[in-house]
């Protein structure tokens, strides 16, 4: 595990002093609500959300004046991975402490869209492997991401985009297929992170290869914090890039939704 953590992350200050100072434009986050991982050796990895992943990119947004709501599919709390959690980090203590309710009491997302989606400005699906679990084939997720490719943002990073999979339930083909991301290379997981012991047995499908099958490309094959953009849809590859896909997702809200 210390290979992957720190107490502290690279934040280094926020991307621009241009804050949103309206009421109405919001970001909706869709946090796992699942706490394991079923291996294929029959054991399970304690996982969620990555805290890192999660928070920091919150906390770029949040600074920039937009307001933030959490949902998960079941309506449960969102999880964390709480051993990845950089204890002596100011700006993710600073999120949690102003979304800690919202994790442990969100909205359930089909309520959310229900409700309607017009004040969302962006959906974001943090990272971690808890991404994987639920997320990936639920028809709920698939309707939110309809209504955010449609003249809105899609921010995700590392295992978050194993969502997009979801756009492509019950369907001949998914809409994200031609889309150039980056996400948490298969290399990794299918080998250093077993042999270090990061992972207890290889997961029960592959990010990578399943989005690769969805017509998704990916641009990276290595973590090292690299972020892209294709249309509305921005992505990092790695807790690595969380402070960087903060920065550039807020440029982005301002530049779309800044007035």
């Amino acid at each position: 595990m210390s290979q992957y953590t720190s107490d502290k992350t690279d934040f280094d200050g926020l991307a621009t002093q241009d804050r949103y100072t309206g009421s109405r434009w919001k970001v909706l986050v869709i946090a796992t609500d699942e706490r394991y991982m079923l291996m294929r050796n029959g054991r399970f990895f304690s996982t969620g959300n990555h805290p890192v992943e999660t928070l920091l990119p919150i906390h770029h947004i949040a600074q920039a004046g937009y307001g933030i709501d959490v949902a998960t599919v079941s309506g449960g709390p969102g999880k964390f991975e709480w051993w990845a959690y950089p204890k002596d980090d100011a700006a993710t203590r600073t999120a949690l402490d102003a979304t800690r309710n919202a994790f442990r009491s969100p909205r359930r997302l089909a309520d959310v869209i229900a409700g309607g989606l017009d004040d969302y400005a962006a959906i974001f699906i943090p990272g971690g492997h808890g991404a994987m679990n639920t997320i990936p084939a639920h028809t709920d997720v698939r309707d939110a991401l309809d209504f955010f490719l449609d003249g809105r943002l899609i921010i995700t990073l590392c295992h978050g985009p194993a969502a997009l999979l979801a756009a492509g339930v019950g369907r001949d083909a998914n809409p994200f297929a031609g889309y150039r991301i980056v996400a948490f290379p298969d290399s990794l997981d299918l080998g250093a992170n077993i042999d270090i012991g990061y992972l207890p047995g290889q997961m029960p499908w592959n990010l990578g290869e399943r989005l690769r099958e969805a017509g998704i490309e990916i641009g990276n094959d290595d973590m090292s914090g690299a972020t892209t953009r294709d249309r509305n849809l921005l992505t990092g590859d790695s807790p690595l890039a969380a402070n960087r896909l903060g920065k550039e997702s807020v440029l982005a809200l301002l530049e779309e939704f800044g007035s």
